[in-house]
């Protein structure tokens, strides 16, 4: 973020400001009419990296990374032929017939055809980023892996998702998200695939196809599209109640995430860790973000999907461009590898439960850090893949049942998905370690392999490739004893409590987190067709909490049933609940709502206040353009009929805006009836956007009159988060203090 430089001229600093503010789509701005000078391709942005140069078996090649996108200052043809036309067919004379022989109409149709992949199942729709991670060494003494040695730093690249939309759905639905994480280590890659929910809905990877089938649109209509709120997902669940716990934690804040920046990630399943002389301990990976874990308030959600469906996608990518990099920490809980792979009661096989941190406290191991986007996002984001068997020495599986499916079911899918087994060439796969595999041929076979002997034990290639022992860093899985048994398809006992972990959940919550909760079943459910499925999830409900049954039964206008078993008795884990700590504010968004009759020094005082805290400024105003275009022009980044109050922390007022000349109905709905009395007030665009931002529980503020606009929009200038300052920065420095608490949750008032 640009800081204070208080030798640069106003012009300068504004200047500087405009070039903070994240967006910008080209490393240069581009010119009104169309560039005929000669040049090559233009450098990747600032903010964007690619895959480093391996070769498809893991050599370093030291080239630029910039060396493997298009080169050349010509329009070329896929083999090097340069063009002199892409508009025009080649066709028997202006008006004839186009002629079989066009090569390059043929290869340019042929490559437009086949650029599309097959999407995801699941966790179709991603976005990511490059970044490093760096191990603290604490570590050490659970496991060998190299990379968790102490200061080690290794490149790596995360891609976060939605599970049950497609490509192109929406971002900030109420779904699990995908946190995946891969690890370019010294000792070949590591995979750490996980979700933002450590829990999942099912206990055996045999169910997966079934849940999957049953969260996805019905398949008569192909509706709805990323949405739980149907009848075939709500059908398995309460049919399948081992779902309840993964069920609650969706219909939770944590299924609507503010942001990938502020979202917690977990590995679910429980691992084996390894360390240098042999011995064991089972853990759970937990990614801690930086910023804290926040999210959206059910409307703003609902508001961002149709105001800005790319939320969280460009919330990412922007932050990184604003230098507000995204931090997590690598954190693991730790248990004694005993024959019953159990703590404190809890089957650490079964991936429906949690460990609370209270029992098993969270240790931090490393630090991630995404420091940049993408160059290509069909290259990098949707040509990764991930594998949860993708390991290294000193991290090895359990026999979670869902793990084990999982080991199969990913390279399968990347094998489908990536037309071929050779996915791990493509550059976002290659390792960092050589590769020295005997594998051969196959679709997209890039790597040009020498020797005449792939396969061993050989004499033609000189023996080569020689086995690894434990002494040269061989991968040797944990030699666990595994009992004398039956083949069976059963479960085990202690996987037959689905209602105790629901209810630990469900306690630690706080009081505006539960009534969350009830809302989010209770629309879930009305979007239900059927009432036997109504009528079943209330029995389920009423197994975890009669305050959950009975504020759902109350929504859904049906009787509150009585639990058919005993309550649980548990503890609650205050850990579990978002709501009562101070996080930093890098890359917060405010808003900032000026006119050209306002306070407009006081604007740029507070552009420069925003930025030198590491976060954005946003001005909106009327119009686009420029405020005091002869003076000291402020750049608009919103108009009022661009701008909404979800994608902002806070807004901030300098003084009353009138209202803009397009601000009536034919123009903008949202600028109300035309033809009202009143039309002398604020914009009623900005009327609006003050009172969603206030029923949110977001700070608003102002100064230079801005009561009138607050009181005009039914927002109490005296209420909890509303400040009235002097000044614009001095307005912030109140402003600041409620962000690190994500909202003035004082304004949410629970249930009677």
């Amino acid at each position: 973020m640009a800081g204070k430089d208080t030798a640069k001229s106003a012009a300068e600093q504004a200047a500087d400001v405009d070039e903070a503010i994240p967006g910008k789509p080209a490393p240069q701005p581009p010119t009104v009419e169309e560039p005929t000078a000669v040049r090559g391709p233009l450098p990747p942005k600032p903010d964007q990296d690619a895959p480093e140069t391996m070769s498809p078996t893991g050599r370093a090649t030291g080239a630029d990374r910039a060396a493997t996108a298009q080169a050349g200052p010509f329009l070329t043809t896929a083999q090097g032929n340069r063009l002199h036309d892409t508009d025009h067919s080649l066709k028997a004379g202006p008006r004839g017939p186009v002629l079989l022989q066009d090569h390059h109409l043929r290869e340019k149709i042929t490559h437009f055809d086949h650029e599309r992949i097959p999407e995801r199942v699941v966790h179709a729709r991603g976005a990511a980023a490059h970044g490093v991670f760096r191990a603290y060494g604490t570590a050490g003494k659970i496991t060998k892996a190299a990379f968790l040695a102490a200061d080690v730093e290794t490149p790596v690249f995360v891609r976060f998702s939605t599970v049950l939309g497609s490509r192109g759905s929406a971002d900030t639905v109420r779904d699990t998200r995908g946190f995946a994480t891969k690890f370019y280590t010294t000792e070949g890659t590591f995979d750490l695939v996980g979700n933002n929910i450590p829990v999942f809905f099912i206990q055996d990877a045999i169910k997966f196809p079934d849940v999957i089938h049953a969260g996805k649109p019905h398949p008569d209509r192909e509706i709805p599209q990323a949405q739980s709120a149907h009848d075939t997902f709500w059908d398995f669940v309460t049919l399948h109640t081992e779902a309840t716990h993964h069920t609650l934690w969706n219909m939770s804040d944590r299924g609507i995430p503010r942001s990938f920046r502020m979202m917690e990630g977990f590995g679910v399943h429980t691992f084996r860790l390894v360390n240098a002389e042999g011995e064991t301990t089972l853990v759970k990976f937990h990614w801690k973000p930086r910023l804290g874990v926040h999210s959206l308030v059910w409307e703003e959600a609902q508001l961002t999907n149709g105001m800005d469906p790319d939320f969280h996608r460009r919330d990412l990518a922007d932050a990184i461009e604003a230098g507000a990099f995204p931090q997590w920490e690598l954190a693991v809980q730790t248990f004694p590898d005993t024959p019953e792979q159990t703590f404190e009661g809890i089957d650490l096989l079964d991936p429906t439960n949690i460990v609370p941190e209270e029992l098993a406290p969270v240790r931090p191991i490393g630090l991630l850090t995404l420091n940049a986007n993408p160059t290509n996002f069909f290259a990098e984001t949707e040509q990764v893949a991930f594998h949860p068997g993708h390991l290294v020495p000193g991290i090895d599986v359990t026999d979670d049942p869902l793990l084990a499916g999982r080991l199969f079911s990913y390279l399968d899918t990347q094998i489908t998905r990536l037309a071929g087994p050779n996915f791990a060439q493509i550059p976002v796969n290659r390792p960092h370690a050589p590769v020295n595999d005997m594998t051969r041929d196959g679709f997209h076979q890039d790597a040009v392999h020498s020797g005449v002997a792939p396969y061993r034990p050989n004499s033609l290639d000189g023996g080569c490739p020689f086995l690894a022992g434990a002494d040269t860093g061989a991968y040797i899985e944990v030699p666990v004893d595994v009992p004398a048994a039956k083949k069976v398809r059963e479960a085990p006992a202690s996987f037959d409590d689905h209602f105790s972990q629901p209810r630990l959940f469900w306690l630690s919550m706080s009081p505006v987190e539960r009534e969350h909760i009830i809302a989010a079943y209770t629309f879930e459910l009305n979007k239900c067709y059927e009432q036997a499925i109504k009528e079943r999830a209330l029995r389920v409900l009423a197994n975890i909490d009669p305050e959950l049954c009975e504020g759902v039964a109350a929504g859904l206008g049906l009787p509150a049933p009585e639990a058919d078993r005993p309550l649980a008795a548990v503890d609650p884990s205050p850990a579990l609940s978002q709501i009562g700590r101070s996080w930093p504010l890098d890359g917060r968004i405010i808003g900032i709502v000026a006119d050209d009759n306002g306070d407009l020094d006081g604007v740029r005082a507070l552009r420069r206040a925003v930025l030198d805290a590491d976060m954005v400024p946003l001005v909106i105003a009327p119009a686009g353009g420029k405020l005091d275009p002869e003076g000291e022009p402020i750049t608009v980044q919103r108009t009022f009929a661009t701008a909404r109050s979800t994608e902002f922390d806070a807004v901030v007022l300098a003084g009353t805006p009138g209202p803009g000349k397009d601000a009536h109905g034919a123009r903008d709905a949202k600028a109300g009836d035309p033809t009202a009395a009143d039309r002398t007030g604020a914009d009623p665009r900005v009327l609006l956007m003050l009172s969603e931002a206030y029923r949110h529980g977001k700070a608003l503020g102002g100064w230079a009159g801005a009561e009138e606009a607050l009181r005009a929009a039914g927002v109490p200038t005296d209420a909890p988060g509303v400040v009235i300052g002097s000044d614009g920065p001095g307005t912030l420095e109140k402003i600041t203090q409620l962000l690190g608490n994500h909202r003035v949750w004082e304004r949410f008032s629970a249930g009677a």
